[in-house]
Parts: structure tokens; sequence; C-alpha cells
């Protein structure tokens, strides 16, 4: 189905870790986000209504082939048979919060990295908080594995899911890095 570019569509879906919404242009997903808590409604609306001003586009409920394959993959990712996802990407941001974006989707399944060490990885050491502000507009969970980058310290922070999926995503990664060392 040929979307007309001014149209985002939206579709909700549930996951082990609860439903979540895709957002995507006819370029890709642009959105992909928990959605089955009420307080996730305000931080939706306001990251649909930043992708409307953004693209200059109205949104629609319905889906197209880059929602379908986010869910695909996303269901593949929690059967524990991806670690990459090969959905295109509609990312909407400034230059530096698709650098660090991109600095992301290198990090490694099953491994984390701190807000400093992502900030040596795309060469602004001195940006640690920047990065973990661009980390923290991501829109796209687990696609764009923010869940991976923790404090300093070693401790979970700043997860827009909660840190308790944060856990669980690491876990989960973890758990079937070591089932590879078993078969």
């Amino acid at each position: 189905m040929t979307t007309p570019p001014n149209i985002l569509l939206t579709h909700r879906f549930d996951t082990p870790l609860g439903e979540m919404l895709a957002c995507a242009s006819p370029s890709g997903l642009c959105l992909l986000e928990f959605a089955d808590t009420p307080a996730d409604t305000p931080r939706l609306q306001k990251e649909l209504n930043a992708l409307q001003r953004l693209l200059a586009a109205t949104i629609a409920p319905g889906v197209n082939t880059h929602i379908q394959q986010a869910q695909q993959q996303l269901q593949d990712y929690f059967r524990g048979v991806r670690r990459n996802f090969s959905v295109a990407l509609h990312m909407s941001g400034t230059a530096f919060q698709q650098r660090v974006w991109k600095g992301l989707l290198r990090i490694p399944y099953g491994q984390t990295l701190s807000y400093q060490e992502e900030a040596q990885a795309i060469h602004q050491p001195a940006a640690v908080r920047a990065v973990a502000n661009a980390n923290g507009a991501n829109r796209m969970s687990i696609i764009i594995p923010c869940h991976r980058v923790i404090g300093k310290n070693g401790q979970l922070v700043g997860y827009g899911g909660g840190l308790a999926r944060k856990q669980w995503l690491l876990q989960h990664e973890q758990r079937m890095l070591a089932t590879d060392f078993k078969t």
C-alpha cells in the first residue's frame, strides 16, 4: 500500500513487555514506544505532536511495510532469534542527536556502555550530559538500543520505558548470549 508522504501511520501491538506503538512514514519507522500505561499517554502524544511538526505530516491509524517489519523483527528479538534490526528508520532530530543514535546502533547486543563511554565513542568526551539528553529523545525503543546505556557506576538509569523494562531487556540479551554458549 502506498501512503502519501505527508501521512504517518500508527499501529499498536503487544509484546512480552507490554503494548507498543509504532509510527512510520513511507521512508521508515519514526517511532516505537511503550504505550500500555496511563503515564505513557502524555509522553506519546508529545512525541507524536513533535513528529507531526518536524515532518509536516498528519497521523492516521494504519500499517505499512515498515510497521509490519518492525513488529516481526521485535517478535524475533523477544524469541531470541534476532540481535540486529534491519527495518528502515526515519530518524528526526538534530545532527547531534542523530550522531548519538547512530552510535547507539553500534553497541553490540548484550553489551553496555556508560554515557561517558558513549560520548567518547562519538568523539565528544565532554558532552556526557548532551549524550544523555539525546538518548532520552530516542523515539525507537529497543531498535535503537538506548537500553544498553548505563550509569558510570554500572547502575541502571534513564529509560523512557521504565527501569524494570531496561533491566529485563539487558537480562534477556544476556540469557540469549548464554544460550549460545551452551549449544
